[in-house]
């Protein structure tokens, strides 16, 4: 596992900080519903495609921290991959963050293993965070939305009450897996998708906050590598 450097701007001060991030441990956390219907509309949402139902809810893969990227642009093999937009739990310097990210998947691969499919695909994050303790009073009025500009569609959108909090998903891995330290990273699960799981060649991701009046936003395009014929 390789360490990711990264510089991203601080809100919640008098004015945004930018600031440098090392990231040395990623983890995507998976069916994460708060709503047993919504994760369940979730879970049959990936088993139409051929991935597994999980033993146990909510689950934790770790993957390279060396995939996170502010980029505007990643590379990915094929067209079998597609992003989900996610809210992400970041722990630097004794302190929790929060911004937003897509835990872009091959998802003909998470057929044979969930964990292998997310390792193989670059997750993008705004460049942009909030302190987590000036949002976590009023959470569950925070909104995730993700859109495809090629279509100009809506790709997925709901309250953040519709799953777990990232606090909570953190308590969660704790418990099972010991204290996090520094330079963790958290993807804490997504919404389901308003006309299915698809291929997109690019995604806008928010995270929207009405009470303080501010959103967090990120764009990213797909150059999609060939697959070489053997």
């Amino acid at each position: 596992m390789s360490d990711q450097s990264i510089k991203l701007v601080v809100h919640g001060d008098d004015r945004p900080t930018a600031r440098d991030f090392t990231i040395g441990t990623l983890i995507i956390a998976g069916w994460t519903g708060r709503d047993a219907a919504s994760l369940e509309a979730h879970i049959v949402e990936l088993e139409e495609l051929g991935v597994t139902r999980p033993n146990a809810v909510p689950m934790f893969y770790r993957v390279d921290a060396g995939l996170l990227t502010t980029a505007g642009t990643v590379q990915m093999v094929g067209r079998e991959a597609s992003g989900e937009v996610e809210s992400v739990l970041i722990k630097q310097d004794g302190e929790l963050f929060v911004g937003v990210g897509s835990d872009h998947t091959d998802r003909k691969l998470e057929t044979v293993g969930i964990t292998l499919s997310k390792q193989l695909c670059a997750k993008p994050i705004a460049d942009q965070v909030w302190r987590w303790a000036d949002v976590a009073g009023h959470w569950d009025s925070i909104m995730l939305r993700s859109h495809l500009p090629a279509s100009d569609e809506p790709y997925q959108q709901g309250p953040t009450t519709a799953l777990r909090r990232p606090d909570e998903l953190l308590a969660i891995y704790e418990e099972r897996h010991g204290p996090v330290p520094d330079g963790t990273a958290m993807f804490c699960g997504t919404l389901p998708a308003e006309g299915g799981i698809r291929f997109a060649p690019a995604m806008l991701l928010e995270l929207h906050d009405p009470v303080l009046g501010r959103t967090i936003a990120h764009s990213y395009v797909v150059d999609v590598l060939p697959i070489a014929e053997d």
